[in-house]
C-alpha cells in the first residue's frame, strides 16, 4: 500500500494532504520507506536526512491543524541537486574538493520550494560540476537506470530521474545546459522540463546574465512539473534576466484545444544530427499522436548551422568563468573532462567568443523566423538509448564517430542556445525496455504552451506510467 502512495502523483498528494485524507508525517514515513528499499540499488539519493525530514513533517502537520495557511506543496516530500546549496545540508558538487562542504545559506530555487511547503529529504547525484551527461562522480559513484541497472540514468540531475521514476520522491529540481534536465527525464521516463532563462533566477549566482544555463523542474507527470515550477518560477530584481510573469500563472489547467496547431516534426533535425535507430523507430512513430491531437504536422526545421560550435564555445568560456579557480586550486582532483572543458575556455580569445555571440544571434533569427509560422517544434531529446554504466560517454551513433564527449547531446544543445524552452516527455521504449523520450520546443518564453502540448501527448500516451522494475 505504501509503495502504491508512492507512486501517485505530485498533485493528488498535495490534495489529498490538504483534504486531511493523509497527514503529512504518513506521505513522508512511506516515501522514506522506498527509500530504505530501493535507493542502495540505484544509488540516486546521495545525502539523506531522515530525521530532520519527519520532524518537517510533523511541523507541517501541526501547521495544518492550527488552521495556518499552507503552501501549494505543502508536506510533499522532495530532493535538490547536489549543486545547489542547501542551507546546513552537505552540498558536495559531485567533487571531492566540496566532499564535505555544508553551506550556510541555500540558493533561491531551493528556498522557493521550501517556502511553498515542500520538505528536503536529501541531495540527488549529479557528475562533478554537473560535467556532463552521465551521472558518476569520485565522491559517490554512479547512479544507475532503475529499468535496466546496467544502463547510465544520463545527467546531469541524473539522480533527480531515478528518485522520481523509482517512486522515492514525488518531486525534484534540476539544471540544464546542454541537456541536463532533458536527458535524465528521457532516459529515465519521467518528465524534465528545459525552462526559458529567467523563468527560474538563478541566485546565488556568478554569472547573473548567464542565459545558457538554467534551473527548473521534474516530475513524473507534466502536470506536476508545473506545480512545482509554479514555486520555483518569478521574478527577483537581483537576477537582471529574471521574466516577470508570476510563478503562480503555471497552475492553471493545462487543457487546450490543438485543432490546426502547426509542428514541424522531425526526429532528426532535418539529417542536421545522427539518430540511432532504435531511438529513431520510436519517435517517428508519435507523427501519430500529433495529428490525433488536431495538430498540423510538417517536416519544416530550422537551419541550425553552426550550433555545434556556438555551443561548444559559450559552454567552455562559460565553464572556466564558473569553475576555472577549481583548475588552478586542486587540478588533482578534477575529473579529465572538467579540466578539458576549462582549459578549452583558456584558450578562446575575446574574438572568438564574440564571433560565437554573433553567430548565436543569426542561429536564434533563423529559429524565431521558424516559429512565426509554426507554434511548435518536435524532435529527439537523446539521439540514443541508455547505454552502459561503464562508459563515459557515447562516442558514435549509427557507426558514425564523434569529435567530442558531447557531440551525443546535440538534439538538446542545440534548442540550448536559441533559448527556447523544452521538455523531455516519455514516449516509448526500446524492444529491450529502454525508455526513450520525445523532446517538444516551444517559441520564446512560451513555457506553459510546450506543458499544455506535452499534457496532451502524455495523456494520450499513457507511457509515463509504466513503473521500473527496481
Amino acid at each position: 500500500m505504501s509503495e502504491d502512495l508512492c507512486f501517485l502523483s505530485a498533485t493528488v498528494l498535495a490534495a489529498k494532504i490538504r483534504r486531511k485524507e493523509m497527514s503529512s508525517l504518513e506521505v513522508m514515513q512511506a516515501h522514506l520507506a522506498q527509500i530504505a528499499r530501493v535507493n542502495a540499488k540505484v544509488n540516486a539519493l546521495v545525502t539523506i536526512d531522515a530525521e530532520g525530514a519527519l520532524a518537517k513533517a510533523r511541523a507541517a502537520d501541526a501547521k495544518q491543524a492550527k488552521g495556518e495557511t499552507l503552501g501549494p506543496l505543502h508536506g510533499l516530500p522532495i530532493a535538490h541537486k547536489d549543486l545547489f546549496a542547501t542551507k546546513g545540508m552537505r552540498t558536495t558538487m559531485g567533487s571531492p574538493i566540496f566532499k564535505d562542504q555544508v553551506p550556510d545559506h541555500s540558493m533561491l530555487v531551493v528556498d522557493r520550494s521550501w517556502d511553498a511547503g515542500a520538505i528536503c529529504v536529501g541531495k540527488t547525484n549529479t557528475p562533478e560540476f554537473g560535467a556532463g551527461s552521465q551521472t558518476f562522480n569520485a565522491v559517490f559513484g554512479a547512479t544507475k537506470n532503475p529499468y535496466d541497472l546496467t544502463k547510465t540514468c544520463g545527467g546531469s540531475s541524473g539522480g533527480a530521474g531515478v528518485v522520481l521514476a523509482t517512486g522515492m520522491l514525488p518531486l525534484a529540481d534540476g539544471s540544464d545546459l546542454g541537456a541536463s534536465l532533458r536527458n535524465p527525464g528521457n532516459f529515465c521516463n519521467v518528465v524534465g522540463l528545459r525552462t526559458s532563462p529567467g523563468r527560474v533566477p538563478a541566485y546565488p549566482n556568478k554569472h547573473l546574465w548567464d542565459t545558457l544555463s538554467v534551473e527548473g523542474p521534474m516530475a513524473r507527470t507534466v502536470e506536476d512539473a508545473a506545480l512545482l515550477l509554479s514555486v520555483q518560477a518569478g521574478p527577483d530584481d537581483r537576477v537582471p534576466i529574471s521574466l516577470m510573469e508570476p510563478g503562480a500563472a503555471f497552475r492553471a489547467p493545462l487543457g487546450r484545444d490543438f485543432k490546426g496547431v502547426r509542428v514541424g516534426f522531425s526526429p532528426s533535425l532535418g539529417g542536421q544530427v545522427p539518430v540511432d535507430k532504435r531511438v529513431a523507430k520510436i519517435i517517428e512513430a508519435q507523427d501519430k499522436v500529433f495529428a490525433g491531437l488536431g495538430c498540423v504536422l510538417d517536416d519544416a526545421v530550422p537551419d541550425f548551422s553552426g550550433a555545434h560550435e556556438v555551443f561548444l564555445t559559450l559552454r567552455a568560456h562559460l565553464f572556466e568563468l564558473k569553475n576555472g579557480i577549481y583548475l588552478d586550486q586542486h587540478r588533482d582532483k578534477l575529473k579529465e573532462t572538467v579540466i578539458w572543458n576549462i582549459e578549452a575556455g583558456r584558450k578562446l580569445s575575446c574574438a572568438d567568443v564574440a564571433r560565437a555571440d554573433l553567430e548565436r544571434s543569426r542561429i536564434y533569427s533563423r529559429v524565431a523566423a521558424f516559429f512565426e509560422t509554426h507554434e511548435y517544434l518536435v524532435t529527439v531529446v537523446n539521439q540514443v538509448p541508455p547505454f552502459p554504466i561503464e562508459q563515459e560517454y557515447v562516442d558514435e551513433i549509427n557507426g558514425e564517430k564523434l569529435a567530442t564527449y558531447l557531440d551525443w547531446m546535440k538534439s538538446c544543445y542545440y534548442i540550448t542556445i536559441t533559448g527556447h524552452p523544452a521538455i523531455s516527455v516519455p514516449a516509448g521504449f526500446t524492444d529491450d525496455g529502454l525508455p526513450v523520450g520525445i523532446q517538444i520546443v516551444g517559441r520564446r518564453n512560451a513555457d506553459f504552451a510546450v506543458l499544455q502540448l506535452a499534457h496532451a501527448f502524455e495523456q494520450a500516451t499513457r507511457v509515463g506510467e509504466r513503473r521500473p522494475p527496481v
